[in-house]
């Protein structure tokens, strides 16, 4: 899981310019996929309105050829004397019959010109004569259809041929409900403009449906409705006899936008509408077509899928290849960096790739040049720091330490000592020719050992022997290399500080190995220090509490200035109890 982490974050340049030119790819191709069929539905579409233009112009001509049919039988029917006495005389029954006759022939004649129709005529006049040419085609009872919105619109509208829609129910027997088409004008006496009936062309409405029906089927449907938007013919018969106010809204934006067609959802479903004005009926003919069915095999959708499925893998592929290309050495040079970085300080990235990448290859290449001469300026500034601190320590043994050890010698030889004034000279001409006269930052254990027993006889010699100065070295620890006087600093602490209250006491120099490091350890058991306890104190209040001389502050700053943070001095004290000072270390051969 990590490595793949690692490689993400040096691929991601790489990762992130595929998925967006994929994304970019797939984009693209599925706008002008969904753009192709969109321009391809509206081209058929408009296509496909002018042909169905032409149809709704084949059905108008047929229901004119019907309407032609109607006037001229109607005008028939207005010119004739024997049906106008027959509607509105009162005869005798010989004359009725008489008439009656008549009339029928004159009917015949008239129907002649509705027979290729399947239209039946009924005639009622003013003296209560009724007259139909099939009285079982159209079983209407006289006093309701009397009583009818059809008669009543009839009679209101003298001068105009109505078309209405009419609904018989059967009889108790046959619950269906039959439909018709009727066609009504009032009998109007051109003389005395008075009325003297009307009459009516009875159709029934799946007959009149074959006006249309041939152009009807699966998804294509016609609605022949009034002003009032009540449908009076459809292949959908639900339909039937009810008012429909989307048909009117479609009507009117045809109308004012005078478009060829219209797409609109009806029955939730996207509907083509097109329309035709009968102005000899005053109707409307809408067509809906549903939008699904007329472009269905239009395009394979499927094909064009699989098309642009192959096309998006081959450019993906494409694009992979060139990203690759293009980005695999700048993930190089990022791999080369980030290792530089960690533990390959010193090697120079590989230059190659495209402009950019080389010329950050180079910058790279010079930066490293110029930060190792930083680093190189930075060590030698720190060991010229290391070796100032440690002539400072020095410097600080001889003002601090010459005037006593002098006064002690010239004390001891007036007393006439001169043994003991040899000791004492010896042992101080050692001690300077080794913090002194020695530059060097490391000397052996041993070395600092005879150095530091050295000082303990000066002070012993100075102060007496009321501090006992023991030495457990493991012999193992002799020969590695330690800096110069890390112990003095804690013993000259523990001479002159550590024994304030008690009078005598002891001090322990302790050196052994453990694990990878070289443990020394100072232990007394004088007065102890008040701020510590046995446990560790952290490094800023070690160092405001405990570090208050300059050696011993010293000593801690050039260890970890040496070998680093994990190693360095630690002080632990109890009051009245004693003060241990422990030192870590680097095992250095």
């Amino acid at each position: 899981m990590k490595i793949m982490q690692e490689r993400f974050k040096i691929n991601g340049l790489f990762i992130i310019m595929f998925l967006f030119t994929v994304v970019i790819v797939i984009t693209v191709s599925v706008s002008i996929s969904w753009a192709t069929i969109r321009m391809s539905e509206n081209f058929f579409i408009g296509k496909f309105s002018i042909t169905n233009s032409k149809v709704m112009n084949q059905i108008s001509d047929s229901l004119e050829a019907y309407h032609y049919s109607i006037v001229v039988s109607s005008n028939n029917i207005l010119q004739s004397g024997t049906i106008k006495n027959v509607l509105t005389e009162n005869q005798t029954n010989m004359e009725k019959m008489r008439s009656f006759y008549n009339m029928d022939q004159q009917i015949k004649y008239i129907k002649y010109n509705l027979d290729s129709y399947q239209t039946e005529i009924f005639l009622s006049g003013v003296n209560g004569v009724k007259y139909t040419t099939n009285r079982s085609y159209f079983p209407v009872n006289d006093e309701e259809f009397e009583k009818s919105i059809v008669m009543k619109n009839a009679l209101n509208t003298p001068r105009k041929i109505l078309y209405q829609s009419y609904q018989l129910k059967g009889n108790s027997e046959d619950q269906q409900v039959r439909n018709y088409l009727i066609t009504s004008k009032a009998l109007l006496d051109p003389l005395t403009k008075k009325i003297y009936g009307s009459m009516h062309f009875v159709i029934a409405e799946n007959e009149f449906r074959q006006f249309y029906s041939n152009y009807t089927g699966m998804g294509s449907n016609v609605y022949f409705l009034n002003k009032n938007g009540v449908v009076l013919s459809s292949n959908e018969q639900r339909y039937i006899g009810k008012k429909q106010t989307e048909f009117l809204q479609y009507a009117q934006k045809l109308t004012e936008t005078k478009e060829p067609y219209l797409i609109e959802s009806f029955k939730g479903r996207d509907q083509i509408v097109l329309l035709s004005y009968l102005p000899s009926y005053d109707m409307y003919l809408i067509n809906l077509v549903e939008k699904e069915q007329a472009v269905a095999n239009l395009l394979d959708k499927k094909q064009l899928f699989f098309i642009c499925l192959g096309i998006i893998l081959i450019v993906v592929l494409i694009v992979f290849f060139i990203s690759r290309l293009i980005t695999k050495p700048l993930s190089r040079l990022v791999k080369e960096i980030s290792n530089a970085s960690k533990s390959e300080f010193h090697r120079y990235v590989t230059v190659k790739g495209i402009y950019e990448t080389r010329e950050i290859g180079y910058a790279f290449n010079a930066m490293l040049d110029e930060l190792h001469e930083y680093v190189d300026q930075l060590l030698i500034a720190q060991k010229q720091q290391r070796n100032a601190e440690l002539e400072a320590l020095q410097q600080q043994i001889n003002p601090h330490f010459l005037y006593n050890t002098l006064t002690s010698i010239k004390f001891t030889v007036i007393q006439g000592n001169k043994k003991e004034a040899e000791e004492i000279i010896n042992a101080f001409i050692s001690l300077l020719q080794n913090t002194i006269g020695e530059v060097s930052e490391l000397v052996s254990t041993k070395q600092e050992l005879n150095n530091l027993k050295n000082y303990v006889l000066i002070n012993q010699k100075r102060y007496g022997n009321r501090i006992h100065v023991h030495y457990f070295i493991d012999p193992l620890c002799t020969g590695y290399s330690i800096p110069k006087l890390i112990l003095q600093p804690f013993v000259e602490n523990a001479f002159f500080h550590a024994f304030n209250r008690k009078e005598n006491g002891y001090i322990n120099i302790l050196i052994w190995k453990e694990d990878d490091c070289l443990i020394c350890e100072v232990i007394d058991n004088g007065d102890g220090i008040e701020m510590c306890t046995s446990q560790e104190l952290p490094n800023t209040k070690r160092n405001q509490h405990l570090f208050n001389g300059i050696g011993i502050k010293n000593v801690d700053e050039r260890i970890q200035l040496l070998y680093g943070k994990p190693y360095g001095v630690n002080i632990t004290g109890e009051k009245n109890k004693g003060t241990k000072v422990r030192i870590t270390l680097p095992l250095i051969s």
